[in-house]
């Protein structure tokens, strides 16, 4: 296993970096009254802790499988995980998507454009990902350690993706809408569980 130890904390160290993505939530809100800038964030935010849970729980099992495992255990570990991440991003992205601009929002329409088409490419490539490590073989160790060097490799430019698609998230939360997100008990209990995980 002397080949793959170095590569498996190499990509567990391109992971650390994008263990959350909520709703970037902070503060209180001041409880202004916006019906139906509240009834955008109700939508958006109801189906938060379900996506938070899978992301989290792909993040982790990536971080404890990278530590040691035999190569099969990490394929069949790594190929899961990317799968939930693609999926979890994927639901993030539609339900964004589905809600549309928060209304009443000026310049709110190219800012939600932007993090559906970000979330979207994140979800897309962890799918990328799971395919590259499903084509690894676990037969032979050189070839193996060479592989995941590679998907470390691919990782970090994963993790610019995910820097980018919480820029825009926290873009499109600005104002008003930070203040109805901020309301909301679905994204309250995703921040908060974040905020354990991250520590």
């Amino acid at each position: 296993m002397e080949g793959t130890e170095p590569v498996n904390k190499k990509l567990a160290a391109a992971l650390s970096g994008g263990a959350v993505l909520v709703l970037a939530l902070t503060g209180c809100s001041d409880e202004k009254d916006n019906k139906e800038l509240d009834a955008w964030a109700e939508q958006v935010c109801k189906t938060v802790p379900a996506q938070q849970a899978k992301i989290t729980a792909a993040y982790d099992a990536l971080a404890k499988v990278a530590k040691d495992g035999k190569p099969e255990e990490l394929q069949k570990t790594d190929s899961e995980a990317f799968q939930n991440l693609s999926d979890g991003f994927k639901a993030r992205a539609t339900a964004l998507g589905s809600a549309g601009a928060p209304p009443g929002v000026e310049g709110a329409e190219k800012k939600h454009k932007d993090a559906v088409d970000k979330l979207t490419l994140l979800s897309d490539s962890y799918a990328d990902l799971k395919k590259q490590v499903d084509a690894l073989d676990t037969k032979d160790q050189a070839k193996f350690a060479s592989g995941l060097d590679d998907v470390s490799e691919q990782m970090k430019k994963v993790s610019q993706q995910y820097e980018s698609a919480v820029a825009s998230l926290q873009s499109l939360e600005e104002g008003d809408v930070k203040e109805a997100v901020a309301k909301q008990p679905g994204c309250k209990k995703a921040t908060a569980s974040a905020s354990s995980a991250d520590s």
